[in-house]
């Protein structure tokens, strides 16, 4: 590991160096005036942790399951878009170094690569898929298909895109997928014709939202497909309550989107304690959203997450050094929560319960 680069900022720093201007600011963009965007961030910090000593931390194992599927450690890479951008086969790297450690990948419709090529190159890595289930639902069984024979374990399907939110940058660059990229998965799909191309989501030409989609579409989902369902976006107590009822989810990601769709939304771990209250032990919930380092994971894990995710840390990484720059993202992140694990008292993932965490007023109060 280079002597340069010892914290997920250090990469962001190099990244917001090296990418060309367009697109350094497409992947770090968020809704309108961006407080979602930063209090992402931000909100970890007023979390306090309370640790616990003389605990005989000197064996700890950081190994949990999603699924039913073992990881070495409660961190995977979060769907993100166009990763071509920031390296070339970005979408393979990321994946790649997600296999590498030993550790969960759920790979964007708009990956710059397959779903085939993307699984081809990275055999035994757990992937998920993530779907956003279009307009048109005869191409949309079609790509869960693909999925499905491609060996993705889960399907993620994204909740929070009934329309596209505003992304100020996005708009004054007028950004556009360059003339090298392309995104394969959307093959065979019309172009929407309600849009102009400056707004389109991810400037493919395709864009992915659906304002009619309701709760049937995941009944209608769950019947095309045996994969578990995963809802990525769900931020309230009632929507997961309603997720109950599906019998076809199994599990929650936590996500605003990146601060991507609409601001002013709570950032995701300020929302994870209701989420996870609400759903109990009937289904695996998951966070992404403002996760920079390992305390930052030891706080979602004692608010209830099973794992995060983390997408623009791997993108830094791959616009570092590829595939072997997100897997330096990964073993930093890795390294830095048996860190506080061990500073913490913790000694597996179970043992990192909600007493450990609370909010800057705790002490105050005293």
């Amino acid at each position: 590991m280079s002597s340069r680069m010892v914290c997920v900022a250090d990469f962001e720093e190099y990244a917001n160096e090296k990418l060309a201007r367009t697109y350094k600011e497409y992947f770090s963009s968020g809704a309108d005036q961006c407080q979602t965007l930063k209090e992402n961030a931000e909100a970890f910090k007023r979390l306090r942790i309370r640790p616990r000593f003389l605990r005989d931390v000197s064996c700890r194992d950081l190994s949990t399951t999603l699924l039913g599927e073992k990881v070495d450690f409660p961190v995977g890479v979060s769907s993100t878009a166009l990763q071509g951008l920031a390296w070339p086969d970005g979408d393979i790297c990321a994946a790649r170094a997600a296999a590498q450690l030993h550790s969960c990948m759920i790979v964007s419709t708009y990956a710059n690569n397959s779903v085939e090529e993307i699984s081809a190159a990275s055999p035994g890595g757990l992937k998920w898929f993530q779907l956003y289930i279009m307009p048109d639902r005869p191409f949309t069984q079609r790509l869960v298909r693909r999925a499905e024979a491609a060996g993705y374990k889960a399907l993620v399907v994204t909740v929070d895109l009934p329309v596209v939110g505003k992304r100020y940058r996005d708009l004054r660059n007028r950004f556009q997928l360059p003339p090298h990229l392309s995104v394969p998965n959307l093959r065979g799909l019309q172009s929407s014709t309600s849009q102009s191309n400056d707004e389109r989501n991810y400037g493919s030409g395709a864009s992915p939202e659906d304002p009619a989609l309701c709760w049937k579409d995941i009944d209608w989902l769950s019947s095309i497909t045996n994969l578990p369902i995963i809802l990525k976006g769900i931020l309230t107590a009632e929507d997961a309550g309603i997720a109950l009822e599906h019998p076809g989810v199994k599990g929650i990601l936590v996500s605003n989107h990146g601060g991507r769709q609409l601001d002013g939304v709570p950032a995701t771990i300020e929302v994870l304690p209701e989420i996870v209250a609400a759903v109990g032990e009937r289904l695996e919930v998951y966070l992404d959203g403002g996760v920079r380092t390992g305390t930052d994971v030891l706080k979602a894990l004692a608010l209830g997450a099973r794992a995060v995710f983390v997408g623009r840390p791997a993108i830094w990484g791959l616009a570092y050094n590829g595939e072997d720059g997100v897997a330096e993202v990964l073993k930093i992140l890795r390294n830095e929560l048996d860190l506080a694990m061990a500073l913490s008292g913790c000694r597996c993932p179970a043992e990192i319960k909600h007493p450990l965490v609370v909010r800057e007023e705790y002490y105050s109060k005293l």
